[in-house]
C-alpha cells in the first residue's frame, strides 16, 4: 500500500512537471500574449549561479528580458554587474540601482553622446563600453573629454564570429596598450563573444570553444607579462556557458538562461535549465478540411528562422507550418487532429529574446494563477536619454 502511494505521488508530480504552462485564467487572457512564470526564473538564476559557483562571475545579458521586475531578482539573488546591447537597456538597468553596467556595443554617432549622459545621468552606476579600433576608441575620448568625463571600456576580441572585435594578436595588445596610456579612458579588460559555437555535441562544442579562447589566453599572458595582472575577462554567451563556467577567472555572460526556450532546449542538453515564458495563441480560422489559422503572427514570435523553428506547441501536436504572415500563423493538421475554433494553444518561441522585444508586457503566473505584469520597458530604443 505504502508503496502504491508512492507510485501515485510520483505520477502526479511528473503530470504536474509535464503541464507546468496550465494555470487557472489563462481562458480569460487575450491572445497572442507573452506570459512567464517568476518561480521557474528563480529556479534557472539559481542554477546559473551554481554552475559558476559565485554571483561575482556572473554578468548576465540583459536583451533576453529587458524587464526591470527580472532585473531586480537577479540583484535580489547577489548578482551585480550587467551586460546589455542598448542605451535604452543600460538606463533600464540603472534605473534599477545596478551598479556595474556594461554596454556590450560599440557607440558611434550619436550614441556617443547618448552613452556619456549615462555616465552624466547615473552617476552611482558604473558604465564602461566595448572598442574594437583606435578611430573609434578616440572619438569616443575626445567627447569624454569635452564632457570632462573618465570613460572604461572594454577591447572586444573576435574568436570566430566575425562580426565585431580585433582578432586577439599583437596588434591588439598594442590597442590595449595605446589606450591605457591616454589620460581619461581605462581598459578594463577584454570581451569575447562566441556566438558561432553552438553544437548541440557537448564534447565537439567543448573542443571549438577551448580552441576559440586560446589566442584569448596568449594575449591575457602577454598582458599581465606587461604589468596588468588582474584584467578582467568576459567570455561567451549560452551555448558555451556550461563550459565557461567551468573556467574559474573569467566573467560568463549568457542571457537566455532567465527564460530558457525550444532552440536551447533541443541543442544544449548539458545546460540544466528550464522553459520559464511561453506565448498564448488562438485558432481564429480553419479555412480548410485541415487547415488551422492562429493568431501569431510575425508581430508575436519571432520569425528568423524557418517556419519549423518559430514555435513549439506543449498542448497541441500534428500540426506542420505552411505559412506566416503578419498576424497570422497557419498550419496543417494531421487528419483525425481535434482542435477546435478558438481554441487556446501555449507555444514554446524557438528565439526568446526577439520574441520578448516583441511584447510591451508579460503576464505573470504564480501558485497557478495570474499574478501579474512584467513590463517589457526597455524594448523601446530610448527612455529618457
Amino acid at each position: 500500500m505504502k508503496r502504491r502511494a508512492v507510485v501515485i505521488l510520483i505520477f502526479l508530480f511528473m503530470k504536474q512537471d509535464a503541464e507546468w504552462f496550465v494555470f487557472k485564467g489563462m481562458e480569460t487572457i487575450d491572445s497572442p500574449a507573452l506570459v512567464v512564470f517568476p518561480d521557474r526564473v528563480r529556479q534557472n538564476i539559481e542554477t546559473a549561479i551554481r554552475l559558476v559557483g559565485d554571483p561575482k562571475r556572473l554578468r548576465p545579458h540583459a536583451k533576453t528580458h529587458k524587464s526591470p521586475e527580472l532585473t531586480r531578482l537577479l540583484l535580489e539573488a547577489g548578482i551585480q554587474q550587467f551586460k546589455c546591447s542598448t542605451i535604452a537597456e543600460a538606463e533600464m538597468l540603472a534605473m534599477q540601482g545596478v551598479p556595474d553596467v556594461l554596454l556590450a556595443y560599440q557607440p558611434v554617432g550619436p550614441k556617443i553622446d547618448r552613452f556619456l549622459q549615462l555616465l552624466l545621468t547615473y552617476p552611482d552606476t558604473q558604465f564602461s563600453c566595448l572598442v574594437d579600433n583606435e578611430v573609434t576608441a578616440l572619438a569616443l575620448l575626445e567627447k569624454a573629454n569635452a564632457f570632462r568625463l573618465s570613460i572604461s571600456v572594454y577591447l572586444d576580441l573576435d574568436v570566430g564570429m566575425h562580426r565585431t572585435g580585433m582578432e586577439p594578436d599583437e596588434a591588439a595588445v598594442e590597442l590595449f596598450l595605446d589606450l591605457n596610456k591616454r589620460e581619461g579612458i581605462t581598459v578594463k579588460g577584454l570581451h569575447a563573444y562566441d556566438g558561432h559555437i553552438a553544437d548541440p555535441d557537448p564534447d565537439l562544442r567543448r573542443q571549438r570553444v577551448e580552441a576559440a579562447f586560446a589566442p584569448v589566453w596568449k594575449m591575457k599572458a602577454i598582458l599581465a607579462d606587461r604589468g596588468f595582472n588582474h584584467l578582467e575577462i568576459i567570455a561567451g554567451g549560452m551555448p558555451s556557458f556550461p563550459i565557461l563556467a567551468g573556467y574559474p577567472d573569467l566573467v560568463c555572460s549568457p542571457g537566455t538562461f532567465v527564460y530558457w526556450d525550444q532552440s536551447y532546449s533541443i541543442k544544449l542538453s548539458d545546460a540544466p535549465f528550464v522553459p520559464a515564458a511561453v506565448v498564448l495563441s488562438r485558432v481564429v480560422s480553419k479555412p480548410g478540411t485541415h487547415r488551422i489559422t492562429t493568431d501569431l503572427g510575425h508581430k508575436s514570435i519571432a520569425s528568423e528562422n524557418s517556419l519549423d523553428k518559430r514555435v513549439h506547441w506543449l498542448n497541441a501536436s500534428g500540426l506542420t507550418p505552411v505559412g506566416h504572415s503578419e498576424e497570422h500563423f497557419f498550419f496543417e493538421a494531421e487528419p483525425g487532429t481535434a482542435i477546435k475554433m478558438g481554441e487556446l494553444l501555449v507555444g514554446l518561441p524557438w528565439h526568446i529574446c526577439p520574441t520578448v522585444a516583441l511584447y510591451n508586457k508579460a503576464f505573470t503566473v504564480e501558485d497557478g494563477k495570474i499574478s501579474g505584469e512584467w513590463t517589457t520597458l526597455a524594448r523601446e530604443r530610448k527612455l529618457n536619454l
